[in-house]
């Protein structure tokens, strides 16, 4: 099983990353998901800084991979998330699963973005045409994650 877990400042490929998973020949489904820098509701933001504590965050992000791998037969995991200045409609992460079955490969992203917004080490700052400021966790993220303990 193909597992990359990173976490990097410069942006990543999409096509390339999906390409490398699915190489396997047993992979029947390749789910994707990217994250991307959107403006708030309010409007003006200009960008986020995203910092981590260096890892400790790659260490909680495997051990999320890790945990998905015991729920559902994966035949591979990309995780990429971005650290650093972002500007608009950058992108930010990337959960990248495959498996033999759609079903598992869609679960198992959703439980790693999922658990990914909640459990890894990452501090997040708005800048706005107002200033900066930091971002605290949403209620809505804890309650996705909670989700999957009841499963």
């Amino acid at each position: 099983m193909s597992i990359s877990v990173r976490v990097q400042q410069e942006d990543f490929d999409l096509a390339t990353e999906y390409q490398r998973l699915a190489q396997n020949k047993q992979c029947g489904a390749v789910v994707t998901f990217t994250g991307l820098v959107r403006d708030s509701a309010e409007g003006g933001l200009r960008g986020l800084e995203l910092e981590h504590y260096p890892g400790m965050t790659e260490k909680a992000l495997a051990s999320i991979v890790e945990e998905a791998q015991k729920r559902w037969d994966l035949h591979g995991v990309t995780v990429i998330h971005r650290v650093g200045y972002l500007a608009l409609n950058e992108q930010i992460v990337m959960v990248a699963v495959a498996s033999g079955h759609r079903q598992a490969a869609f679960s198992a992203a959703s439980f790693i973005m999922d658990y990914l917004k909640t459990r890894a080490p990452f501090w997040k700052k708005e800048h706005t045409e107002e200033g900066e400021h930091w971002v605290e966790a949403k209620q809505s993220d804890q309650q996705a994650a909670e989700q999957w303990s009841q499963q």
